[in-house]
């Protein structure tokens, strides 16, 4: 059974994507990108990474929000892919996966519109049979399982449950326990908290947990 663990503040992230959301401003996030090994950038992202003193080692997407003085700047980093079936996060996720970095860290997905970030959410479902991806924001980590797993947590700390599939749950060490229960949309387990340094999520479908920070 898999653990998912914590992120913490000091451990280096083997690589990153910075998507074309609100830029990280939680401290955790943003020693994340700073101290990754491997920063791969959604196309529009780049314009705000001046905010850090970080350079990319690879600029992914369809290059439509992409400033020109960076495409002049970034010319021999970046990856430009026209079709549209698939968003600059997949785009860059598919990159990633190409080049051999299946451990995967996606950092400002949400914020800004709305249609973004729930779509953002809910690929990480699409990602998981072909690497180990997690989404951090300002608020907390989404992760996603379509399998029993275990994640570290804290005493009290915030956990929703968003089921992609009619999934049948069970949870361990959640105030507001779960036993086989069937689940057919997003809200129905969300609101959840946890009672000790880990809980454990029983499923038999495609699922994305959240904790909050």
């Amino acid at each position: 059974m898999k653990k998912y663990y914590l992120p913490s503040i000091d451990q280096q992230t083997n690589t990153v994507i910075l998507a074309n959301g609100e830029f990280p401003a939680h401290p955790l996030a943003l020693s994340i990108l700073n101290n990754c090994e491997w920063l791969i950038c959604c196309d529009g992202a780049i314009n705000n990474l001046v905010n850090v003193k970080k350079e990319p080692d690879a600029i992914v997407g369809d290059c439509d929000s992409l400033s020109e003085e960076n495409q002049i700047r970034y010319a021999n980093i970046i990856h430009r892919i026209s079709e549209q079936e698939t968003n600059d996060l997949t785009k860059a996720v598919l990159y990633c996966i190409r080049h051999g970095r299946r451990k995967i860290t996606i950092l400002g997905a949400t914020g800004k519109r709305e249609d973004h970030t729930i779509a953002n959410v809910s690929l990480l479902c699409e990602y998981m049979n072909d690497a180990d991806v997690e989404m951090i924001t300002d608020y907390g980590i989404f992760i996603s399982i379509d399998s029993d797993s275990i994640f570290e947590s804290e005493p009290k700390q915030q956990v929703s449950l968003f089921c992609i599939d009619r999934c049948t749950v069970t949870s361990h060490n959640l105030v507001y326990p779960i036993t086989n229960q069937v689940f057919t949309n997003w809200w129905q387990a969300t609101l959840n908290e946890s009672i000790d340094n880990e809980f454990r999520i029983d499923t038999n479908g495609r699922m994305i947990v959240y904790r909050a920070f």
